[in-house]
């Protein structure tokens, strides 16, 4: 093994590739329609294993921690890009979405899987992953692809995005250790979502205050400190509802939400900093997704797959949407 800094400076080196690569990339999005998020996930598998990189790369506990870093940092300038108008426009029915719409979403992709062969644990498991939208490549396109829609709409997806991630990972980790340990799905779910969904609220309302008094008191030595501070409430946001049980997610989005719409020191330039650290973490997360992902072992699923992913794009997800928004008068 070569001595420091060798490792490092390699390691540097095709990080900086990557990178300006992606960056560069992004220009043809809007040309050819492509999200910002599927190009970085293709710079990726171009750049992996079995792609023309060649660079070896296969830890997913890794990519894991970076994922769930980069959604903090995602969530955290959505919500302080999010007016406290758009949350009174939308709430409601991205309340539903987030969680009735999920666990529909989930339902009706498990009876398409079972109808493709799939046997029920696998189905209800794949139901239950791919039941939430992503709020990396929700914020992506509404805010860098140009797409303009009307603004109650993007409200909406906005905050349903923001908020839907709890509901889809204790439905995940239900079928999971139902499939596990051979034990039936129970209301202990239900339960724990509400547990999740409380906690996170209340610790991003209370993160969200003592923050908001915190950045207004401090004097500190240089404005650069500011954007170090709220990161650090971003983090904290994040970590201590996550210790009890609560939604991380949801609290990391509500905190922000609640600084986003305060008289803060220096707030235009907070704003600036997290767009920019949220636009590193989409390009880091997607670039690591796509080093993962080897073209020879989807090539036997990829029927079932680009089935599932039709069917869930234009059956499942819309059905259950027009369902969930009937009651609000959303046009079709």
């Amino acid at each position: 093994m070569p001595i420091e800094p060798l490792p490092t400076a390699v390691a540097l080196l095709v990080m900086g590739v990557l990178l300006a690569v992606s960056a560069i990339a992004s220009r043809t999005s809007g040309r050819l329609g492509i999200p910002f998020v599927l190009l970085f996930l293709l710079v990726g598998v171009l750049a992996g294993s079995e792609g023309i990189g060649r660079i070896p790369f296969e830890d997913y506990r890794l990519t894991f921690r970076v994922g769930t870093v980069a959604l903090v940092l995602i969530l955290f300038d959505g919500g302080l890009n999010t007016a406290m108008s758009s949350i009174r426009r939308a709430l409601a029915p991205a309340a539903v979405l987030a969680t009735i719409g999920v666990v529909g979403t989930a339902a009706v992709m498990s009876l398409g899987a079972r109808a493709l062969g799939i046997p029920w644990p696998a189905a209800l498991l794949l139901g239950a992953i791919v039941s939430s939208t992503d709020a990396a490549a929700v914020f992506s396109m509404l805010r860098g692809s140009g797409i303009r829609i009307r603004q109650r709409l993007a409200d909406l997806l906005e905050i349903e995005s923001g908020v839907n991630d709890p509901m889809a990972v204790i439905l995940t980790l239900a079928v999971t250790g139902a499939v596990a340990h051979g034990e039936g799905a129970s209301l202990a779910v239900a339960g724990e979502a509400i547990l999740q969904l409380g906690v996170g609220i209340g610790f991003g309302l209370a993160v969200g205050f003592g923050g908001r008094w915190l950045l207004a008191k401090a004097r500190l030595a240089a404005s650069g400190l500011y954007p170090v501070l709220s990161l650090a409430i971003a983090f904290f946001a994040f970590g201590a509802p996550t210790l009890l049980w609560g939604s991380g997610f949801v609290a990391v989005y509500v905190a922000a939400v609640i600084l986003g719409n305060a008289p803060l020191p220096y707030l235009a330039g907070l704003r600036r900093v997290h767009d920019a650290m949220a636009w590193f973490s989409q390009v880091a997360m997607f670039l690591l997704l796509g080093l993962l992902a080897f073209p020879t072992r989807l090539a036997s699923v990829a029927g079932q797959g680009l089935a599932l992913g039709l069917f869930l794009a234009f059956v499942a997800r819309p059905v259950v949407v027009a369902a969930c928004l009937a009651p609000f008068r959303v046009p079709r």
